[in-house]
């Protein structure tokens, strides 16, 4: 017999190969285990699954991310509307430019904060953040819905966005939670709930803002939601992140809190699954990364692009056609904006997304041009 025809015979099948990584893997969480740390008790959790989904901690990531991005687009239905209410503008034309300001207030807020609040998660736990940023939604978009001031709105927001940093922990603990092979499982759960958010959203600013005008059987002027036109939809929000907030009583921490010790180390060298890791070459700085810089960019442009088309529709649709807009309600801004997520979060987003929402409203701008006394619906 062959040297080769010895070495099949002798080389394991791949299923023992995987046996004796799990093995492996399983020993060292066993002997890396510390008693009180969570991310210890994550790591043989992990090891326990064999492979399986982990339900209930990819139930708390979706939650929180549902949370957190509803606050961003159930705002853009009637943010003209609620600066018009204030009369902080001059005239009709400027109320698109303070409109801006409002929307990007809570971005600009995020942007300061984001790499702070992830070294946070990094030295405090995962769980700490994320508590905190529901509770920053409990109250601050409540707040933000009871402002009868501009800059009582723009401080709301601005709050909002600089205390809840949410995105890259959530991200963070979603990786942490899952076995290798699901990872991206758990990344694309973060995804998923951010959209179903982008879609929930603006139907909830739209149907549920101004009730006292849209229902007036139901909500009087003289009601609370009839002084205070923009609360209920950030009420249902509120109520939801505060579901989530309790909810978070249960959820478990990734974090380790001991520190690493040499027997760690040789452990952790030891993992079949790592020796590939140890001698890869390191870049001084991110900026040298250019795969790394390449999605940035991507990720970036696709912020843009989903962000300016909310805002720049929602303002547009409102105005009035003497201004070139097309003179919608809240409510049809809110049917326009989830409709056209829908399909922009869907696998047919391409041709669907300029069929169904750029031919209606190119159609009704062009029938009402030629009648003053346009009533044609939309939908």
């Amino acid at each position: 017999m062959g040297s080769m025809e010895e070495a099949l015979l002798l080389k394991p099948p791949p299923s023992v190969v995987v046996c004796h990584h799990a093995a492996a893997a399983e020993a060292a969480a066993e002997a890396c285990h510390h008693d009180g740390c969570p991310g210890c008790a994550m790591d043989r959790r992990k090891v326990s699954l064999r492979g399986s989904i982990p339900y209930k901690e990819l139930f708390y990531v979706g939650a929180t991310s549902l949370a957190a991005s509803l606050p961003i687009t159930c705002l853009f239905p009637f943010m003209y509307f609620m600066v018009r209410d204030f009369h902080i503008a001059k005239t009709e034309e400027d109320i698109g430019s303070y409109a801006g300001f409002l929307a990007a207030s809570y971005m600009i807020g995020r942007a300061i904060t984001s790499i702070f609040w992830g070294v946070a998660s990094d030295r405090l736990g995962r769980k700490p953040v994320i508590v905190f940023a529901m509770l920053s939604v409990v109250i601050l978009q409540t707040l933000f819905g009871l402002s009868t001031k501009y800059w009582m709105a723009i401080a709301a927001r601005l709050l909002l966005g600089s205390l809840n940093g949410i995105l890259g922990p959530v991200k963070a603990y979603a990786i942490e939670v899952c076995p290798t092979e699901h990872q991206a499982l758990g990344i694309s759960i973060v995804s998923t709930m951010w959209g179903f958010g982008v879609v929930i959203g603006p139907g909830l600013g739209g149907y549920l803002s101004q009730p006292a005008e849209k229902y007036p059987q139901i909500f009087s002027n003289e009601s609370v939601l009839g002084r205070f036109p923009y609360l209920l939809p950030c009420l249902v929000v509120s109520f939801f992140a505060a579901v989530v907030l309790i909810s978070c009583i249960w959820l478990p921490e990734t974090i380790h809190k001991h520190k690493i010790t040499e027997k760690d180390i040789r452990i952790v060298k030891a993992l079949p699954s790592q020796k590939s890791h140890w001698g890869l070459p390191r870049k001084r700085s991110l900026l040298q990364n250019w795969p790394w810089m390449s999605t940035l960019a991507s990720y970036c442009l696709f912020g843009l692009h989903e962000t300016a088309y909310s805002e720049i529709l929602s303002i547009w649709a409102v105005s009035d056609r003497k201004y070139g807009g097309l003179t919608f309600t809240s409510g049809d801004i809110g049917q326009v904006l989830s409709m056209a997520d829908l399909i922009h979060f869907s696998p047919c987003y391409v041709p669907l997304y300029d069929i169904l929402v750029w031919s209606k409203t190119f159609f009704r701008t062009v029938l009402c041009s030629y009648d003053e006394e346009c009533t044609w619906n939309y939908y």
